[in-house]
């Protein structure tokens, strides 16, 4: 099969379009044939090695993307309530053999059916994403209809899911987003959008104080303690990108999300979406041999949104 591999860390020349074995499902695995992964940014600092003490990768050469849409066509030892043929999705542990390839081995417990309300290569952009953005809420944040919430990064990919789940859960939604994803965001249900690039968070708030504050974006250390600032008493700071925002006081919680993949959360997800309730947006669909220009633009703030690669 074809395959992007690497066989080193190193910049974006790493990432080879070249031919690799097909795997084999291992008991309690399925294989599934590709039909699109999702680019995420953590891909970009593994293939880096920035992120080796979290994120090791065991062996070279490793193929990248742990967002999957696919069908099955190889079922291991063990698997029950799948049959080949059947179109799912899953996101995979973010340093196993990915899906920047035509076929890639998957947990079966980790699979949820695909949605039949979108294309199935369009698919493969809400796993992990959209899973991240509902532990963050719900598990950490245990956010609660009449909240007021702070979605700081909503433009982004787990923001545009966060944005839909709030408002769905009931909660006030405030986000902050650049102008060009002002319009989407408001879409989605958000009640106030700030733009952070013409004005600083703070005067924004004015003062306001959120029951959850979810932050998506990598922040200085000023800036984490701006968020705790912008916290109620007893209310909850929730990150995806800080790894110890210290004790900030006045009882508030603070939780780092490391997403853990769920079949379950991914399954009512996938109901969602064919409820016409959840919204996968994805921003551009490229071949797979592009992806070495994607981790560059990545890089350079160029891509925005979900990028779907096909095989």
């Amino acid at each position: 099969m074809k395959a992007v591999r690497y066989h080193s860390y190193g910049d974006s020349s790493v990432l080879v379009h070249e031919e690799a074995p097909r795997p084999a499902p291992g008991p309690g695995q399925v294989v599934l044939q590709v039909a699109g992964t999702a680019f995420n940014p953590l891909d970009v600092a593994i293939r880096a090695g920035y992120v080796q003490q979290d994120f090791p990768i065991a062996a070279f050469p490793h193929i990248p993307n742990y967002d999957v849409a696919g069908v099955i066509t190889d079922l291991g030892d063990d698997v029950t309530g799948w049959a080949i043929g059947d179109a799912v999705i899953a996101a995979l542990p973010p340093i196993a053999p990915g899906a920047a390839a035509e076929y890639v081995a998957v947990a079966a417990d980790a699979l949820a059916a695909a949605p039949r309300t979108v294309d199935l290569a369009d698919a493969a952009a809400l796993p992990s994403v959209a899973l991240t953005a509902w532990q963050s809420l719900f598990e950490h944040a245990q956010l609660k209809k009449g909240q007021t919430i702070l979605i700081n990064g909503a433009g982004g990919a787990v923001g545009g899911y966060a944005v839909q789940l709030a408002t769905q859960a009931g909660a006030t939604v405030t986000a902050t987003a650049s102008g060009r994803s002002a319009s989407r965001v408001r879409a989605y249900g958000a009640d106030r959008v700030i733009d952070y690039t013409t004005e600083p968070l703070a005067d924004a708030a004015a003062g306001q104080r959120f029951d959850v504050v979810l932050n998506l974006v990598r922040t200085s250390p000023q800036e984490t303690a701006q968020l705790a600032e912008l916290t109620v008493d007893g209310g909850a700071l929730v990150s995806t990108t800080f790894p110890d925002a210290g004790n900030p006081g006045r009882g508030i919680r603070v939780v780092t999300v490391y997403l853990h993949p769920d079949a379950a959360q991914l399954a009512d997800l996938v109901s969602r979406v064919d409820a016409g309730e959840l919204k996968i947006d994805v921003a551009a669909r490229r071949p797979l041999t592009e992806l070495a220009a994607v981790h560059d633009e990545a890089v350079t703030g160029q891509v925005a949104g979900r990028t779907v690669l096909i095989p």
